[in-house]
C-alpha cells in the first residue's frame, strides 16, 4: 500500500476517535437537557463562489442521541474550522423557548480560502417532553 495511502488512512481513522471522544464528552441529550423529548436542526451551508448554497440539512437529536452540535467545514482545505451550535441549543432550552433562527460563520482557517468562507444559516427547534400524568 502507498505511503499517502497509509497516511489518509491513518489521519482518517484518528478523525474518527476523536470525533467519538468529543461526543461522549458532549454527554446524551436526556442528560444534558432533561425533559427535551426532540432538537432538529434545519441547516443550509453556504459557501462563498457562483453557487452558494452547499447543502441543505435537517438534522434530528433524541434523548439517547449525544448532544454534540458541531458540524465540520464542508471545505476541505478548512483547518479547525466548522459550526458549533452547542450555544445556541443551550441558549434556547435555558430561555425555554421553542425556536430560533441564525447564521454563523466558519472561523476557520487556510492559505487558500477566504475570511467567512462559508457560513450556516439555521433553524433550530426543540420539543419538550409531555408531563407523566
Amino acid at each position: 500500500m502507498p505511503k499517502s495511502v497509509q497516511t489518509h488512512r491513518q489521519n482518517h481513522i484518528e478523525r474518527q476517535e476523536l470525533l467519538k471522544k468529543n461526543k461522549m464528552a458532549a454527554g446524551l441529550v436526556s442528560e444534558r437537557f432533561p425533559g427535551v423529548s426532540e432538537i432538529v436542526l434545519h441547516l443550509t451551508y453556504y459557501q462563498r463562489g457562483p453557487h452558494p448554497v452547499l447543502m441543505v440539512r435537517t438534522m434530528n437529536f433524541s434523548p439517547t442521541d449525544y448532544a454534540y452540535f458541531h458540524m465540520d467545514c464542508m471545505r476541505e482545505e478548512c483547518k479547525n474550522g466548522g459550526f458549533d451550535l452547542t450555544s445556541v441549543v443551550t441558549g434556547l432550552v435555558k430561555a425555554r423557548k421553542k425556536t430560533v433562527k441564525g447564521k454563523i460563520c466558519c472561523d476557520g482557517k487556510s492559505p487558500s480560502l477566504a475570511p467567512n468562507h462559508a457560513s450556516i444559516a439555521y433553524e433550530v427547534s426543540i420539543q419538550s417532553a409531555k408531563p407523566e400524568r
